[in-house]
């Protein structure tokens, strides 16, 4: 089976509020997993105007493995490439706190100004089963606290869910309008169910 854009699940999907399972050994059913992410992803980004994926969590495509994948290039060149990450964990979260904008393809329509940590340390396993240290700062330091939080169940908007602020709509235009919070976002049985 070749993943694509309709494999990726969305909220209300209560997967996406599950812990996934680490990778005990990096076998040919991991590499088929990463290849499948890697089409869902390339598959939404041709159907999109806008939006451009830069990572992917396993859980993303329904499949509850602590696998992660983040675009190499985040200029958006084409082909893009991907760097997988088995099993990824903050071992230190560093600098200041900032905020920024998040989308997520697993909540559609919705974005949000979210706090993150500015640096982070990481270790995980790499594509071969191959344990790798590594310091990240700025953007991908934003967008692997991002995707770790997937393996561990939790979503972008949980970060935010008090900020009557932080909650945005990308419009057809590619613009961020806000939304309001008591109407759209408080009571949203999809955002926290």
């Amino acid at each position: 089976m070749t993943a694509n854009k309709d494999s990726i699940i969305t909220l209300p999907n209560q997967h996406l509020r599950q812990r996934s399972q680490r990778i005990g050994v990096v076998t040919k059913a991991t590499s088929d997993l990463v290849k499948d992410m890697v089409a869902a992803v390339i598959d939404w980004d041709a159907s999109r105007d806008h939006e451009v994926t830069v990572a992917l969590a396993a859980v993303q495509i329904d499949q509850l493995y602590r696998v992660v994948i983040v675009r190499e290039d985040f200029n958006h060149e084409t082909p893009a490439q991907y760097t997988t990450l088995i099993n990824p964990e903050i071992v230190k979260l560093e600098g200041e706190i900032e905020r920024d904008y998040e989308g997520c393809l697993s909540i559609r329509s919705v974005y949000g100004y979210v706090p993150r940590h500015t640096k982070v340390r990481i270790k995980a396993l790499d594509a071969n089963g191959k344990p790798i240290k590594f310091s990240a700062s700025g953007f991908l330091a934003r967008v692997l606290q991002h995707e770790i939080d997937h393996t561990n169940g939790k979503l972008f908007v949980d970060h935010i869910k008090d900020d009557h602020e932080a909650f945005f709509e990308l419009t057809n235009k590619g613009k961020l309008e806000p939304l309001d919070y008591e109407k759209d976002i408080k009571n949203s049985r999809i955002l926290w169910q």
